[in-house]
């Protein structure tokens, strides 16, 4: 095994990656909601339809998650910067400030004022890697809300894609 003195850091070739912007949420077995943005979701399986994300070992969320065995996947839309940040700082009491809810007995709760589209998900497996787990999660349930954009994380900056029509393609447009 390589000490971690010589280990590459590969932050710069994932910042070189853009991708979509996700909140994890999880009801912890006392009831308290908990919830950390996250850029590492994929999707595993369409049959049955599972999701993998990747949670920092010791978070709150990941806890909630590993207690409730459940969590949803909010996608944030173009206009949920400040939820993304807000999910990514440490500030504890984050879901005093965001409008959120539950919904059904499977999942997390649900950024419905700042997500375009959400999947209740059931543990299916966790697994550690390193400083991480990988999660995979059975989705119960998949909620359209707005008709959005999805905002994106890439190059350290969020940013979002845009449709002209003059263009009919997408541009990737960063925002400082």
């Amino acid at each position: 095994m390589t000490p971690q003195s010589e280990q590459p850091d590969i932050r710069p070739l994932m910042a070189g990656f853009p991708t979509g912007v996700s909140v994890i949420t999880a009801v912890a077995p006392d009831g308290e909601p908990w919830g950390m943005t996250c850029t590492s979701l994929c999707s595993v399986a369409l049959n049955p339809p599972t999701l993998l994300v990747c949670l920092r070992q010791g978070s709150p969320t990941l806890q909630a998650v590993q207690g409730s065995g459940a969590f949803a996947v909010n996608l944030l839309h173009s206009q949920a910067r400040a939820t993304a940040e807000l999910f990514a700082s440490g500030v504890r009491e984050r879901f005093d400030k965001v409008a959120w809810r539950t919904v059904g007995d499977i999942g997390g709760p649900h950024l419905h004022e700042a997500a375009h589209t959400i999947a209740d998900c059931a543990v299916h497996e966790i697994q550690k890697v390193g400083d991480h787990a990988v999660v995979m999660g059975r989705v119960a349930a998949i909620t359209q809300l707005q008709l959005q954009l999805p905002l994106m994380y890439g190059m350290r900056r969020y940013g979002f894609w845009t449709d002209t029509d003059e263009d009919r393609h997408l541009d990737y447009d960063f925002m400082s």
